[in-house]
């Protein structure tokens, strides 16, 4: 459906050039006007992806506000945009924490205010960006120019051990990805010189050469998401980063790579994707399983989260390669969900940390006394967060262990034991912070959430109960798109001559 207003170019470079905006304003004596700038960007960035939602067609399994103009002539590449029912409403969640981010930075960022808000407004642009690119090579732009501005956020605003967080973060995802990019030009030249999706979709690729290229593609997106055992990188970047950038980097970025997996592995290399499936599952159960006994022993708050997120992403991983309806609905549910969950999860931490300057476990005791309001708030995301009916987080992961049962009994099985561990490690770091006597003269001079504090974990404690209560507008507009999808994978294009696509 091409669409009669660029919505997408809209959401994508509305942020940007605000970002950009903001930069030229200069320095910190202008941060009143730097912030309000940043919010009235974020939330005209908001606001455009609305009608991506209320005007989307749900019956419909094709890319949907289509823009479509030539970019690079000479390599045939196009300024190509959409959205289906797998990427609609990661645009949407994407300009959602974006606003958060501006609302909880306000009061807590003093230092380089503009260049803070830029990069955070530049990021938002660029992975919408991804999400809607339906031309290989602006997609693998988008996704490579998202590492800058993250790259930039936790090297200037994060802890004590900031730039070897940075340097790995950086270093771990680039590497990936030139592998894909190699993957890229073969396919280029397989299809004929396009870079066009839809075409490569429907190219004749033999099984070897689909193997290398799932291989090429899970490089850079398995670490990404991450999937164990290419995780190391995330909690060492969580635990540095500052709250805004821990929000995005589990709300968004884990999600590029998950998407690259629906995007490109699943209906490019279907052939492969059905071969490799039992190393994807594999791969999965372990982060699920073997994470989350990791995360179980964890000191450290951030820590703890970002172990959680890794055996979330399993979760998704695993719906994706199970190859049923239900399982790849949950999945996507919950990527949804977990961009709300980890996003509260950090910013309550956050909360925590600018009054204490701690993230330690032992530090912390007793703050339910002292701060009854924000007690409340992260009783409900760390419940959200083990799967609690009603939540956002039991959803995903109930359909993904019906699918799974439904492929595997034993699959679902292990999948399921998620449940109990993420109640284990949720409700042992609530317990040991919340509950109990006040633990030292710190925690009895800690005031409860403020105005703004309120309103942002407000925002997110009704995205996750009414995504947990009423999950049917969710899944009814990607119902369509991953019929389709799976359809197309079910459906072997293998053609008489294996690899003779690049040798022609």
């Amino acid at each position: 459906m091409q669409a009669t207003t660029p919505w997408l170019s809209l959401a994508i470079w509305i942020p940007i050039l605000s970002g950009m905006l903001i930069l030229a304003t200069g320095r910190d004596r202008a941060a009143p006007l730097v912030r309000t700038l940043a919010l009235v960007g974020s939330l005209l960035g908001l606001l455009v992806t609305v009608p991506l939602i209320t005007g989307f067609d749900a019956a419909q399994a094709s890319l949907q506000f289509v823009e479509k103009a030539m970019w690079i002539e000479r390599l045939n590449a196009h300024y190509h945009l959409g959205v289906d029912g797998l990427s609609v409403w990661f645009v949407m969640l994407t300009a959602f924490t974006t606003v958060i981010v501006v609302i909880a930075g306000w009061e807590v960022i003093e230092s380089r205010v503009s260049q803070y808000y830029a990069a955070f407004l530049i990021l938002s642009g660029l992975m919408i960006g991804v999400f809607s690119a339906a031309d290989a090579l602006l997609f693998y732009i988008f996704f490579e120019a998202t590492l800058i501005p993250m790259y930039i956020i936790i090297g200037i605003w994060g802890g004590q051990n900031r730039v070897y967080a940075a340097f790995k973060f950086f270093l771990y995802t680039l590497a990936g990805s030139l592998l894909m990019l190699v993957a890229l030009v073969y396919l280029y030249y397989a299809s004929g010189g396009s870079f066009d999706l839809a075409t490569w979709r429907t190219t004749k690729i033999g099984l070897t050469a689909q193997i290398l290229l799932f291989l090429a593609f899970f490089a850079a997106f398995s670490v990404k998401v991450p999937m164990w055992p290419v995780h190391t990188w995330l909690p060492d970047a969580h635990v540095e980063a500052p709250t805004g950038g821990s929000v995005v980097l589990a709300a968004i970025m884990l999600k590029l790579g998950a998407y690259g997996f629906l995007r490109f592995s699943l209906p490019i290399t279907p052939d492969a994707a059905r071969e490799l499936d039992w190393f994807i599952i594999s791969l999965s159960l372990v982060a699920v399983v073997y994470v989350g006994f990791v995360a179980l022993v964890q000191t450290d708050m951030k820590k703890l989260v970002a172990y959680s997120s890794i055996a979330h992403m399993g979760f998704v991983t695993l719906g994706f390669f199970i190859f049923n309806q239900i399982g790849v609905e949950g999945a996507i549910v919950q990527m949804v969900s977990h961009g709300f969950i980890s996003a509260a999860m950090f910013l309550c931490i956050g909360v925590m940390y600018d009054r204490m300057h701690s993230r330690n476990i032992a530090d912390y005791g007793g703050v339910v006394n002292t701060m009854p309001k924000f007690a409340a708030f992260m009783m409900l995301f760390a419940m959200a967060n083990c799967g609690l009916p009603a939540t956002s987080g039991f959803v995903g992961e109930f359909y993904v262990i019906l699918g799974a049962v439904k492929y595997n009994f034993w699959i679902g099985m292990l999948a399921a034991s998620t449940l109990i561990l993420g109640a284990a490690y949720s409700l042992w770091m609530y317990k040991r912070v919340i509950f109990g006597e006040i633990a030292n003269q710190r925690v009895r001079e800690l005031v409860d959430i403020n105005a703004r504090e309120f309103i942002v974990l407000g925002m997110l404690a009704v995205a996750v109960l009414w995504m947990g209560l009423y999950p049917k507008p969710f899944t009814d507009l990607m119902h369509a798109s991953v019929a389709d999808l799976l359809l197309h994978v079910a459906q072997s294009k293998l053609p008489a001559a294996p690899a003779a696509a690049l040798a022609q």
